[in-house]
């Protein structure tokens, strides 16, 4: 409803100035209220739980509605630049800028102050959609705040072309916003890796060793919403048996969900050691089987514990 409302908002200054500045921000507003009832139906089907059909979850669902929203984004930076252009060809009168500018300035900050909530509460529950959705409406109150700045530049020196290079303007600065949410779905959907994420597990891993996790590797993460699939190889003592094995599982497991803020699950492939080659990185003390003497430890990077090899001196 507030969407709807505040879209109507600013047709209203759309009409009542003829300003093609305000029309793109009247056009930004369809694309809210449309990317809106997108966003709560992606958001109904995400949080539907795993079925036969759907072993990992609806998750993914989010990655598509952002991308939805964001072509929408940008068809709409493309239409608003191209009747910019037209109308420097063809100019058209400005009227009433004083009514248009109150409407776009209380339009704008009550996008911000939504858009503010809306990220709160996607950070919180780790919900792309969301996030999308609110960095998209603080984008569209800055650019109607840009657009009453523009506008009172309009009214001080009495160029109207200079309404039709504002226009050109937002309209960039749309389809650039646009580009970024698709780029960021695509990249969703093709589970491509997240670095700084995969750095900061990293971190917690190195901080909360166990001496008996010789080494990890393989080490991958896959976005399902705000579920967190994990998948990698340990390498344990071979002595160990199955019970102790699962043990250091489930203690791999704890470090990593204490390292993010929504569900993790994890799949973890346990490799025994192989003595002697193991032994130079094995950090485990008293060892009955040790062949070699230890000569140094495996130290986990972004780099390394990603390949899909053992580590090796």
């Amino acid at each position: 409803m507030m969407g709807l409302l505040l879209m109507g908002i600013k047709f209203w200054a759309w009409w009542a100035t003829n300003s093609n500045a305000i029309l793109t921000d009247a056009l930004e507003s369809i694309i809210n209220v449309v990317a809106a009832a997108f966003g709560l139906y992606s958001i109904w089907l995400a949080a539907l739980p795993r079925d036969r059909n759907h072993p990992y979850g609806h998750g993914k669902i989010e990655f598509i509605s952002a991308g939805f929203e964001g072509a929408l984004i940008a068809i709409a930076g493309i239409t608003i630049m191209g009747k910019g252009v037209y109308n420097l060809f063809h100019p058209q009168p400005i009227q009433q800028l004083t009514l248009g500018l109150a409407l776009t300035a209380g339009a704008g900050l009550a996008n911000y102050l939504l858009g503010v909530y809306l990220q709160r509460a996607g950070r919180e529950n780790n919900a792309l959609i969301l996030i999308a959705s609110g960095a998209h409406l603080k984008s569209d109150a800055y650019s109607s705040a840009g657009l009453v700045a523009g506008l009172g530049l309009v009214m001080a020196t009495g160029i109207p072309m200079l309404d039709n290079l504002l226009a050109l303007g937002f309209g960039a600065v749309i389809l650039i916003t646009g580009y970024r949410l698709v780029r960021e779905s695509v990249a969703g959907i093709m589970d491509e890796a997240d670095y700084q994420l995969i750095e900061k597990m990293v971190q917690t891993l190195r901080e909360k060793r166990h001496t008996g996790w010789i080494d990890i590797h393989n080490f991958r993460v896959i976005k399902y919403g705000a579920t967190l699939h994990i998948d990698c190889h340990m390498t344990l003592p071979w002595y160990y048996d199955l019970e102790r094995g699962h043990d250091e599982v489930k203690a791999f497991e704890e470090v990593m969900k204490n390292a993010c803020s929504g569900p993790v699950e994890l799949f973890v492939h346990i490799d025994p050691c192989e003595p002697p080659a193991n032994c130079a990185l094995c950090p485990v003390q008293n060892c009955m089987y040790r062949q070699q003497k230890q000569e140094a430890e495996v130290i986990w990077t972004l780099d390394n514990i990603m390949k899909n090899q053992k580590h090796q001196l």
